[in-house]
């Protein structure tokens, strides 16, 4: 197992080369740069322009930008200095960093907790009224998308006031205690982590649901049947054991995704978080922030696929990375 970790994240600096590069090469191909909208202004000078494209360093060529910000990583750990907001790539992304992660991991946390058991009860009564509702429930959140659904929860706010709508935190959020600073994160919290474990846990329950019909159907449980075990070891000892390894790998890829999983609903909902971030970077080509975003994505979902790797050898004592 550490063998197989070590070379993994050995692997892992071809790759971000390759992603980097080709990341590079795809924002340049894009038409204009930064300063695109600004030469449409005419309060501002062609000198002033000329002037900022040089300290952006925007005048040279499109492989020696790339190598000056490659070597500065190397050299540095340094991301670049964001375009837009005249800071350190590396100390804009961390502070966002935060935010996204606290919403991404409510979410996931909330979507495994309800996806799980509600995937078993509908595997275990397949075809009852119940199974029939919660299978349309799920194609319901598969097909709704986030930024609908997150709209159609801040005009559910709106009319009963019950949540605040939008932001992460209240205007007087400075003067409440310790603890009343996480009970209003918190309530802020409630409505885009509600979306996001909608649509995560759909998918989930139905995976599930699918995998352990199938498990039912496999030798072993009509063996152990046969033998007068109960029901319910049956299922949750065996089966549902089984079942699952298959969703670890999925919760590699969530894993992975938790930077990027929330762009659209952090920007209907206005919370201050890392998708939100880059789409805005992506809008403006604010190059080297969208560079950065790229890099920590990549790393995450490496990391996140490694952590499924080591997990279902965990769960599954068959799997062996020798």
């Amino acid at each position: 197992m550490l063998r197989h970790i070590a070379q993994r994240l050995i692997n892992l600096i071809p790759l971000l080369f390759g992603v980097s590069l080709l990341s590079f090469v795809v924002i340049q191909l894009s038409p204009g740069d930064f300063l695109s909208e600004m030469r449409l202004n005419p309060v501002v000078s062609a000198e002033t322009i000329e002037a900022m494209r040089r300290n952006f360093g925007l005048d040279q060529p499109v492989h020696i930008q790339y190598l000056k910000w490659l070597r500065q990583i190397f050299l540095r750990g340094d991301l670049g200095i964001s375009f837009a907001y005249h800071v350190p790539v590396t100390w804009l992304i961390g502070s966002r960093l935060l935010n996204t992660l606290i919403l991404n991991i409510a979410a996931l946390i909330i979507a495994w907790a309800v996806a799980i058991p509600i995937g078993i009860h509908a595997a275990t009564r397949q075809y009852s009224w119940s199974d029939n509702a919660l299978s349309m429930t799920a194609y319901l959140g598969i097909s709704t998308p986030t930024f609908f659904s997150g709209l159609l929860l801040l005009l559910v706010a709106f009319k009963t006031r019950l949540l605040p709508i939008g932001g992460m935190t209240s205007l007087d959020y400075e003067f409440f205690p310790w603890y009343g600073k996480i009970l209003d994160v918190a309530r802020h919290l409630v409505i885009p982590a509600t979306v996001l474990a909608f649509t995560a846990s759909a998918g989930l329950m139905r995976q599930m649901r699918g995998n352990l019909l199938e498990e039912l159907r496999q030798d072993y449980v009509r063996t152990a049947r046969a033998k007068g075990l109960a029901e319910r070891p049956v299922i949750y000892k065996h089966a549902v054991r089984n079942a699952i390894n298959p969703l670890i790998t999925l919760f590699g890829f969530e894993i992975g995704g938790l930077l990027s999983g929330s762009a659209i609903l952090e920007n209907v909902v206005g919370w201050p978080g890392l998708g939100r971030l880059i789409l805005e970077a992506l809008v403006q080509k604010d190059l080297y922030v969208v560079m950065g975003s790229l890099m920590i994505g990549s790393v995450t979902l490496v990391l996140g696929n490694l952590m499924a790797d080591i997990l279902l050898a965990v769960a599954d004592p068959r799997i062996r990375y020798d």
